[in-house]
C-alpha cells in the first residue's frame, strides 16, 4: 500500500475502471450520510457527515483525476473541507444557505472548529481505503505474473 507519487500500481490502473469505482464510491458515501441523518441525530450525525463530506470530496476528485495518488486525493479533499469551514467564517455560506438548501448542504452556515479535525478523519479514511483499492491491480499482476512462471 503505497499512499505516495509514483505508485506503479496508480501508474499502471485504467482511468476507465478507478472512475466507475470512484463514482460508485460517491454514491454510496452520500447513501451513507444520508442514512446516518435517518439512524442517528446529534454529534454522531453531525461528525460522521463531516468525515463522510471530505470522504465525498475525495471520491470526487478521483473521478476527475483518476491517476492521482492517495495521499494528493485526501491532501484536496481536506484543503477543499477547511476551505468551506473558514469560509463560513464571513456571512457569505449562511446567506447562500438562507436561499438554497443545496448550498447549505455544500457550505453549511456557520464555522465550527471541531469540525476541522473531522475533516482529517474523512480524509485519512479515504486515503486508506483509495491506497487499499489501488493496491489490488499489483497484486493481481504478481499472482498472474507467479502462475506463468508455475506454468
Amino acid at each position: 500500500m503505497n499512499l505516495l507519487p509514483g505508485n506503479r500500481a496508480r501508474d499502471a490502473a485504467d482511468p476507465v475502471r478507478t472512475r466507475l469505482v470512484a463514482t460508485g464510491a460517491a454514491v454510496l458515501i452520500v447513501g451513507a450520510g444520508l442514512g446516518l441523518r435517518i439512524v442517528t441525530a446529534g454529534s454522531v450525525a453531525k461528525y460522521g457527515g463531516d468525515a463522510l463530506y471530505t470522504a465525498l470530496l475525495l471520491a470526487l476528485f478521483v473521478v476527475v483525476a483518476p491517476r492521482t495518488t492517495p495521499l494528493r486525493a485526501a491532501t484536496v479533499a481536506l484543503t477543499a473541507s477547511w476551505a468551506v469551514e473558514f469560509l463560513q467564517l464571513s456571512t457569505i455560506p449562511a446567506e447562500l444557505s438562507g436561499r438554497s438548501t443545496i448550498a447549505r448542504l455544500v457550505l453549511g452556515s456557520t464555522f465550527n472548529a471541531p469540525d476541522l479535525f473531522w475533516y482529517v478523519v474523512g480524509a485519512a479514511a479515504g486515503c486508506l481505503v483509495h491506497a487499499a483499492l489501488t493496491s489490488v491491480p499489483r497484486r493481481r499482476r504478481g499472482e498472474a505474473v507467479e502462475r506463468s512462471r508455475h506454468a
